[in-house]
């Protein structure tokens, strides 16, 4: 394991079966795993798509690329992501190079605790309620617990319960019963579901009143994941900018999505452009993750900078991100989906911590990209070199000439379809 190095010099500039090559020679995948990776036998059958969601009539593919360079606490890694857009992979890359000289990321997260809520109204007395509901606590907790022996058997399980009282809201006055689940290695929608369930007779009991809701919450801010980075000045050069003047201008990027929320949302979008394609490529639940990055970004009253970014006393950027990180590594489409589990193998993780902590790295770099293409030279000019590429091929360019294309528009700054157009016709 100590052998591996994520830092795949001219990795870009390969094939894709060539790039497929070395990432097996990286993590030691087998041929059935690269032919997963790879399209081909083992990706998502209809028959299995069919088993997944509701009225299926076939398959969505999107492009799986690798990210290179990234070093978490010590260890190498390439990290799958899948997503459509351009730049995002490259980026992320490029940022883990630059952390790279500062010691790579350092990772940590808290235990994966979840909470599930159960909803109850018509309280006669709401404050001797939640008295007596702390009074038989264990019980609850025990109940809860023997929903998922597994769970409990593996060291999680419902942990502590919490009481809010709402005393005004459209529909009245409601008391809101938080279970706060240890989840271990799996996201734990399904188990906490059913323990908020099962317990829902007894707190009516309990509190005289009715239950309504009883679901988990998605703002999962019991279980974070934080990543820290150091960039040296010198590893931000570039096109005759000193990493002084870069770094300067990282900093007042970070500075304007500090105090705006409309900047904070694209600034986080940033981060999320890191994270999501790793959730997607393990098979888990990216619009979980969105909703509780967003509504944690918002604890504060006013919408804010997920990632936090400063200067230490030798002038490096030292950049840090927490947010929440719902993720599994057991069940629900991890299991089921056969790409999903050849990445979770790629990643050689083995907790759903883990995991976590790896894709808050990669949220961080990606940040750190994007931040460093504005303070360089504008996001738009790495962004459309790529998106030039998907201009020509849209056009019907294939093979070579789509480079040829893409170097033309790019040169002349003129990326659009019907310059792409014109492009084919003069040089076929």
């Amino acid at each position: 394991m100590g052998t591996k190095n994520s830092r795949l010099q001219g990795f870009y500039q390969l094939n894709p079966f060539e790039r497929l090559q070395m990432v097996k020679s990286f993590d030691g995948l087998c041929e059935e795993d690269l032919r997963v990776l790879h399209g081909g036998h083992g990706t998502l059958t209809i028959e299995r798509a069919d088993k997944m969601i509701e009225n299926v009539v076939g398959t969505y593919n999107l492009p799986l690329g690798i990210a290179t360079n990234f070093l978490i606490n010590g260890r190498d890694h390439l990290i799958p992501m899948v997503v459509e857009e351009p730049s995002i992979v490259a980026g992320a890359s490029y940022a883990a190079r630059m952390v790279r000289e500062g010691g790579g990321f350092a990772t940590n997260s808290t235990d994966p605790v979840m909470i599930g809520q159960i909803q109850i109204v018509g309280v006669a007395a709401p404050q001797s309620a939640r008295h007596d509901i702390f009074t038989r606590k264990e019980e609850i907790l025990a109940i809860a617990n023997a929903q998922s022996r597994s769970l409990v058997g593996l060291g999680g399980g419902a942990r502590d319960l919490e009481v809010n009282l709402h005393a005004t809201s459209p529909m009245g006055p409601m008391m809101v019963v938080h279970l706060l689940v240890d989840t271990r290695d799996a996201m734990g929608a399904n188990a906490i579901n059913s323990m908020c369930e099962a317990v829902a007779p007894l707190i009516e009991q309990i509190t005289g009143g009715r239950v309504y809701l009883r679901i988990l919450s998605n703002l999962s801010d019991r279980r974070l994941a934080r990543a820290r980075c150091v960039v040296p000045t010198r590893a931000l050069e570039r096109d005759g900018l000193s990493g002084e003047e870069v770094a300067e201008g990282i900093m007042w990027a970070y500075a304007f999505a500090a105090v705006d929320p409309y900047r904070a949302t694209t600034h986080n979008k940033g981060i999320l452009n890191g994270v999501d394609p790793v959730i997607v490529a393990t098979g888990n639940d990216w619009r979980a993750i969105e909703a509780g990055a967003h509504a944690y970004a918002s604890r504060s009253g006013q919408y804010r900078s997920l990632s936090v970014w400063e200067r230490d006393d030798e002038g490096n950027l030292v950049g840090t991100l927490e947010m929440p990180m719902a993720v599994g590594i057991v069940g629900g489409a991890t299991r089921v989906h056969p790409a999903a589990q050849t990445a979770l193998k790629l990643l050689g993780v083995q907790s759903a911590n883990e995991l976590a902590e790896i894709c808050v790295a990669a949220g961080l770099a990606s940040n750190l990209a994007a931040m460093r293409a504005l303070a360089c030279e504008g996001i738009n000019r790495g962004h459309m070199g790529l998106h030039a590429r998907q201009i020509a091929m849209a056009a019907g360019a294939h093979g070579p000439l789509v480079d040829e294309i893409v170097r033309r528009m790019v040169e002349e700054r003129n990326i659009k379809p019907a310059r792409a157009e014109e492009l084919i016709a003069e040089l076929r």
